[in-house]
């Protein structure tokens, strides 16, 4: 690679940087955002931007033939940005997928974990995705046009990712890295084993759980007993969120006095559902609580807001003020706020 081919790198790279101080933040909560209205459960967004030694050298590698990996390393590595998310289980694995396709542009999608399968192994299990912010990423147009790469595995998955990289490639014997100590290679491949068992073992839980029926009307709507009520109104019909936010689902019906599985099950009306559906024009199947809340601003309108959005001025609460009063002005131009069908 030619000194000035990496000095124009390095002009973008920092650039970058100064232009965009909090981009690492801006993408987690951006995404951490797609994934809770997508109704993922999901264990956390982890962002990060590369460090300008490590692209260095990664933009100069090359091919055992001599030949450069990456010619263009601007173009090439994707991976300036990079985004992991980690679910509790599997299964939410390909919600998180659809949302994320449904957002952003997709320039590459890989199922490690299939290839590990397909080889008749075990091992490293994550889907990559090499995506670009594009015009459907609202709450990302100052990055429009980066391309990022993004990880989606399980904890399990990451956990034996993270130990084994730094137990077999961080630690190896620094005079020969390539040499792996077999004993060390097998305990690796059956605990591989053994965390791809208990994944699927998390995944029977979760369906089991998704089972529950609860038939008590006069049950108190609580974070704790929405996931059951919900389950018994809608099943799987909308994805589930992160346990952790049925306590904003809980605020939100109760400033609105809905506060019974009688009154949460009127609002829930399937002719409302597709209204909004219609209206709305959602770019990925909307999760529980983007539904129920969408659902709330049809039915009280204006008063949904101003009992839902904080007055201070945290930049989540204004983002969610301007969400909800942009889809309250297509509400109010399809007529459709205030009226049950």
């Amino acid at each position: 690679m030619s000194d000035k081919t990496l000095a124009q790198f390095g002009n973008y790279y920092h650039e970058f940087r100064r232009l965009h101080p909090s981009a690492d933040v801006d993408f987690r909560m951006a995404i951490e955002e797609l994934l809770t209205d997508g109704g993922v459960t999901f264990d956390r967004v982890s962002t990060r931007i590369k460090e300008w030694s490590s692209l260095k050298a990664k933009a100069r590698k090359r091919r055992a033939d001599g030949s450069l990996i990456y010619p263009d390393p601007r173009r090439d590595i994707h991976d300036m940005m990079g985004v992991r998310i980690t679910t509790y289980h599997s299964t939410e694995i390909p919600v998180a997928l659809k949302v994320l396709q449904d957002s952003f542009k997709v320039l590459k999608s890989v199922d490690k974990a299939a290839e590990t399968r397909i080889s008749g192994g075990f091992g490293y299990g994550s889907h990559h995705l090499i995506l670009e912010v594009d015009d459907k990423s609202d709450d990302l147009q100052d990055y429009r046009g980066l391309v990022f790469e993004v990880q989606v595995r399980t904890v399990l998955q990451h956990a034996w990712a993270e130990f084994e990289h730094d137990l077999r490639y961080k630690r190896a014997n620094v005079t020969n890295p390539d040499e792996l100590n077999p004993e060390v290679d097998r305990m690796f491949t059956l605990a591989a084993g053994l965390i791809e068992l208990a994944d699927q073992q998390f995944d029977q839980i979760a369906a089991l759980k998704e089972t529950g029926r609860v038939t008590d009307e006069s049950v108190e709507l609580t974070a704790e007993t929405l996931p059951g009520v919900l389950a018994m109104l809608i099943g799987n019909r909308f994805p589930r969120p992160r346990s952790t936010n049925y306590r904003f689902l809980e605020d939100i019906l109760a400033a609105n006095s809905i506060t019974s599985v009688a009154q949460l099950r009127e609002l829930l009306n399937p002719a409302d559902i597709e209204v909004l559906m219609k209206v709305l024009e959602y770019r990925f199947h909307p999760g529980q609580i983007r539904i129920i809340d969408d659902l709330l601003l049809k039915r009280f309108g204006q008063a949904h807001i101003d009992a839902t959005v904080s007055t201070d001025s945290q930049p989540h609460n204004a983002k969610r003020h301007r969400q909800l009063k942009r889809k309250l002005e297509l509400m109010n131009q399809a007529h459709i706020v205030g009226l049950s069908n």
